[in-house]
Order: C-alpha cells, then structure tokens, then sequence
C-alpha cells in the first residue's frame, strides 16, 4: 500500500506532454512519477534527467536497462527491478539474461564487457558502496571514460528512484507487476510492499 497516494493523471492536464513522453519510454506512466507530481518541479526536473540518463547516448540502451535492473536489485527495490528488466526486454534484451542476471558472472550468456558493468552496478546498489578499484579498472578495459560516466549516470540515477520507491511503497502498475511475476519470480522476485492492496491481478 503506497505511503503516499499517486495524483491522478486526469487532475494533471498541464502535465500531459511529460507524461506522454515517459509513458512512451517505459510502456506505462509509472506511480511514482504521480506521486513526484505533488512537487511538480521535480517531477519535471527529474523526467528530463531521466531522459537524458536513459536515453540514446554512447551505452546500448539494453545494457543501460539491465544495469539499472542490477543496481535496484543490489538495492532490494523490487518496484525498480520490475520497471528495468521490463523494459529491458521490450528493447531487445534476451529473456535468458534477465532470467540469470544474479548469475552473471558465472553464466554464458553474458560477455565480459557486460560482466564488468553488472560487477560495478552490484557494488554500487550496496550500502556502503562496495565498487572496488579493481571493478573500475576492469570496466574502463571495456569502456571509454566518456561510457563509464553514463554507466555511473545510470547507477546514480536509480540510487534516487530506489530510495524513492522503498520509501513511499510505490504501487506497481499492472504490466510490469505480471510480467515480473511471470519472468522473474523463478529468480527470487516477488513484489513485497509494491503489490496493490486488493491483489487479484490476473494476466
């Protein structure tokens, strides 16, 4: 049950082309975006940020995705894990990889290059930061200084929305909620404080 509730999107005409916009990003106007809505100079702040992390840059956006799976998984925000490996395979990324993402650095389906920043993106969802030198350093054999920073970006970016999700109980909406339960739970997955109150989502 979310701590506080979302607005509703119909109350939020003057809202409409950001909403649009982060819809057409993820599929789904995500409730925490809502709730951002009782600041809205944040939640529009936070949108173009968002859309400058997550979008087209030097990163594929499959990587950037199962990062941001990575890092919310080493946080334990299930709401976040949800929304990115989600989108994740909607961009293109093999069902296989989402499924074995824990497993990534002992599975075949992941190259090197992707091993390094998972490595990075498990260290830095802990708390205290547990990124090593020697995980930098094996990133950059991989990636350009100018890719570690949009990687980093992406981390840092999904260090705000997995405080901000766990902290408020932000409710999942019903596509990533039935696809999570439906890909990831064999992973350990389950929606924890994110499950809407009266759960009788069907697909």
């Amino acid at each position: 049950m979310p701590r506080i509730e979302p607005l509703r999107r119909e109350d939020l005409p003057q809202h409409a082309r950001t909403f649009a916009a982060v819809e057409q990003a993820l599929g789904v106007l995500p409730n925490s975006t809502l709730t951002m809505a009782r600041w809205p100079e944040l939640m529009e702040a936070f949108a173009s940020l968002n859309a400058v992390i997550m979008g087209s840059g030097r990163v594929s956006p499959v990587l950037k995705q199962m990062v941001a799976s990575m890092v919310s998984s080493a946080a334990g925000c299930s709401y976040c894990q949800a929304h990115t490996s989600h989108v994740a395979e909607k961009r293109g990324a093999d069902e296989e990889k989402l499924a074995h993402l824990w497993e990534f650095e002992t599975s075949e389906h992941f190259s090197a290059a992707e091993r390094a920043a998972l490595r990075v993106a498990h260290g830095a969802g802990c708390v205290p930061n547990a990124v090593t030198d020697e995980d930098m350093a094996a990133l950059r054999q991989h990636f350009s200084d100018d890719e570690v920073v949009e990687l980093v970006a992406v981390m840092a970016n999904f260090g705000f929305l997995n405080r901000w999700n766990d902290t408020m109980s932000t409710e999942l909406e019903r596509s990533p909620l039935l696809w999570a339960r439906e890909k990831l739970s064999g992973a350990g997955w389950e929606a924890g404080a994110h499950a809407p109150a009266e759960d009788d989502l069907t697909p």
